[in-house]
């Protein structure tokens, strides 16, 4: 309660809510970004909690208003990640409160989280496993008081073997070979032991790591973060996902599966593309692929997206 025996100017002013604009006008949005928060998620696999940044904004529609309640914000956001799992039916609500609490300014909300996920992964073949971390972002949009978009980005590492330098390499051990055999007495173990060696295979394909950035629309009503599902089906559709904690027999067979699919980023954004028209759960999809080239100093890059 105010105490009235202090002079009026010892209340404290809110130039935010007071003062008019100068300039009038309505804004799309207006909020915080980069606010720091942990993150405990509600997903179709364990994520241990970590840290997110989150971008909590509304529109201003009112034009002669100076600006929004940008603790409002903060605190509503505050209470939520710091006590209850994170999925996109919570921060559809959270969106609400936005609005709720800008019932006189504002008609749309907005928030979007970034953070890294942990997942763990299994070896190839032996039974070693370790932890995959992956970018991942959630982006959820209220307007006029009905959510329109939903939105799960993710970025995947993997690795690609070059098509061009796999043919060029095979020519050369071609060539090595018709200069160390006589093709009229071949004999068989100096052959398999020529292959073995390094004078034998005298070149090699050059590959690089790759990253793959989707970005799925998904179906108004999508509660649980559909984490594991979607990462799971990009690498599938790759074959040659980076790897955690390996041994020799996982390294071997990590080589085996790269030499069964050489991959221009060009081969990589259709496989991508293919898997996810497949999907009947999304309305629909961006990706971009990064080829970090091992013979260039620049990216080779390819993008697609839905109809």
């Amino acid at each position: 309660m105010l105490d009235k025996t202090k002079p009026s100017f010892c209340t404290l002013p809110d130039v935010a809510a007071d003062v008019k604009a100068k300039v009038a006008g309505t804004l799309e949005w207006v909020g915080m970004s980069e606010i720091e928060m942990p993150i405990n998620l509600n997903a179709d696999t364990k994520i241990p909690p970590t840290v997110a940044r989150v971008r909590a904004e509304v529109s201003l529609d009112h034009e002669s208003k100076r600006g929004i309640h940008m603790s409002r914000l903060y605190l509503a956001c505050d209470k939520t990640f710091s006590h209850q799992k994170i999925d996109f039916a919570r921060l559809s609500q959270l969106t609400q409160e936005f609005l709720v609490s800008h019932a006189d300014l504002s008609n749309n909300a907005v928030i979007e989280v970034d953070f890294d996920a942990l997942i763990r992964r299994k070896a190839l073949i032996s039974d070693n496993s370790g932890w995959r971390s992956y970018p991942v972002s959630l982006l959820v949009v209220r307007e006029k008081r009905e959510i329109t978009h939903i939105e799960l980005d993710f970025s995947v590492t993997y690795s690609s073997t070059c098509p061009c330098s796999a043919a060029l390499a095979r020519s050369l051990i071609q060539e090595n070979f018709s200069q160390s055999f006589d093709k009229e007495n071949l004999d068989y173990d100096k052959v398999l032991a020529w292959i073995g060696s390094e004078e034998g295979i005298n070149a090699t394909p050059h590959s690089q790591r790759s990253t793959a950035h989707i970005r799925t629309f998904l179906k108004p009503g999508t509660k649980q973060v559909p984490l594991k599902q979607y990462i799971d089906l990009v690498e599938e559709s790759l074959q040659t996902a980076v790897q955690a904690a390996v041994k020799r027999e996982d390294e071997q067979e990590f080589a085996r599966i790269n030499g069964k699919n050489f991959l221009y980023c060009e081969d990589a954004a259709r496989r991508i593309k293919h898997v996810l028209c497949q999907q009947k759960d999304i309305e629909g999809f961006w990706l971009r692929v990064h080829h970090h080239e091992s013979l260039h100093p620049h990216d080779a890059t390819a993008e697609a997206s839905s109809d």
